[in-house]
């Protein structure tokens, strides 16, 4: 395989992407794609409903993933097979190991059957959201247990030896006054010693969720054989990736609300409209952060190295750690340099969480198997600005901050 393209007449390895429309999903699927896999994605446009439901606004509009998959052929010959289908219907996610899925969208429409590898992006990815009420959080819990759950059970009836690669978030972790190790632990215990996964302790239930889906799939490696890795990752940010250069049509999904937004991405827009970054409490919550195209390469490198039969392998996937002033200090530098006016608000904090902490997590492992980090510098800044400001007229003040408590 090669970085242009693959080797001509080569058979690729089939990827499944489930939850392809999103933020990471649509961006894997070009890159997979244009290395030459055999590429499938499944999504119910869960967030982009979500998205109309509760207005909140899109940097540019984005085009359905049917017309995606056609501009992607139309661009490049290659070709993304699309499903529309809702995965917690257990029947929908076995569909796609029994090849009996209909594509919404396909050149050939032969299925390319059981997947060596599947991606797992397909969940409500927003900590606010869990908890606007009662409804939202029992949204995020049905629908993110149920895909995982019914992923587990396929895979144990019709394909253990499919590698799935699962994006969980190191906010399973919380921020424990101890290093935080990837993934697992050992523990001596009056005079025994045992490993154990990292002590848990969410802060939403978004990202309580992402600790029983670990689970779900700890049990399933253990019970049947699977293998599974499980990505812990940090808050991702960035527009452009080499693929959607292509086309403008081809960028993925960027919001810049308090419910769907990543921070940085936040900050960006806030920035471009004379809107005060917004700063919760102290400022000193830290995380670990990296660009979006760092996820693809952390990705692609967990799919050339697959897990053996019956391992859960945990990476912490993050790049560098800042805390919110560090970014807010950050983006305001370059926004000046550009020539906005940026300004900075402490804002009482809306969420119950420590403002002031230890936070050292271990990030070696996907260094170990050959990810390449790119790091947070003033040049890529500045390429978000330039980006982002394209879309300025588009940008409504009114859903940046809503105020969304817990």
């Amino acid at each position: 395989m090669t970085e242009d393209g693959g080797k001509e007449g080569e058979r690729m390895s089939h990827i499944l992407i489930l939850g392809g429309d999103g933020y990471l999903g649509w961006p894997t699927a070009m890159y997979f794609s244009y290395r030459g896999y055999d590429v499938t994605v499944v999504d119910n446009y869960f967030r982009r409903n979500a998205c109309t439901e509760l207005d909140v606004g899109m940097l540019y509009p984005v085009p359905t993933l049917i017309e995606r998959a056609k501009i992607w052929h139309a661009l490049t010959g290659k070709e993304i097979k699309v499903v529309i289908g809702d995965l917690t219907d257990a029947e929908v996610m076995r569909g796609l190991f029994k090849g009996e899925t209909e594509y919404s969208w396909a050149i050939d429409k032969k299925n390319t059957g059981i997947p060596e590898t599947i991606i797992h992006y397909a969940e409500q990815p927003s900590a606010p959201y869990s908890l606007i009420n009662y409804k939202y959080a029992n949204i995020t819990l049905t629908n993110n247990l149920l895909v995982t759950n019914n992923l587990v059970f396929a895979l144990r009836d019709f394909s253990r030896d499919t590698h799935v690669i699962h994006v969980g978030t190191m906010g399973e972790y919380g921020t424990p006054n101890i290093d935080i190790e990837e993934g697992w632990i050992e523990i001596d215990h009056k005079g025994r010693t045992d490993k154990f996964l990292f002590p848990r302790q969410a802060s939403s239930l978004y990202h309580t969720t992402k600790i029983m889906d670990t689970d779900l799939m700890w049990f399933g490696v253990r019970m049947w054989d699977l293998r599974i890795t499980d990505l812990m990752q940090g808050p991702v940010y960035g527009i452009e990736t080499p693929e959607s250069a292509l086309s403008h049509k081809l960028r993925t999904i960027f919001n810049y609300d308090e419910i769907f937004g990543t921070l940085l991405n936040r900050f960006i827009v806030q920035a471009l409209v004379d809107y005060p970054l917004t700063v919760y409490g102290k400022g000193g919550q830290t995380r670990g952060y990296l660009n979006i195209n760092d996820t693809l390469q952390c990705v692609h490198m967990s799919e050339k190295k697959p897990t053996q039969k019956g391992e859960l392998r945990i990476f912490n996937q993050i790049v560098e750690t800042f805390s919110v002033n560090q970014l807010a200090n950050k983006v305001q530098s370059v926004g000046k340099k550009l020539g906005y006016n940026v300004t900075i608000q402490n804002l009482e904090n809306p969420r119950r969480e420590s403002e002031e902490h230890y936070y050292n997590p271990t990030y070696q492992g996907l260094k170990n198997i050959g990810v390449k980090p790119h790091y947070l510098t003033d040049e890529v800044l500045e390429s978000m600005f330039k980006v982002a400001e394209k879309y300025k007229s588009n940008i409504r003040k009114d859903v940046i901050f809503r105020g969304i408590k817990w």
